[in-house]
């Protein structure tokens, strides 16, 4: 029963059943204006339903 159990859970994690899958994303700017030159960027995480 045991074994049985441990394959389940094995199964279950191997096709990604957990959770649905996170698409991560990253971005970056570069500006110019009367001050000088500026620099922005992000990271995200976004989930594909």
């Amino acid at each position: 029963m045991t074994r049985l159990a441990l394959l389940a859970l094995l199964a279950l994690a191997a096709c990604g059943a957990d959770g649905p899958p996170v698409r991560p994303g990253a971005s970056a700017s570069v500006g110019t204006g009367g001050s000088g030159v500026s620099f922005g960027g992000g990271v995200s995480l976004g989930v594909n339903l």
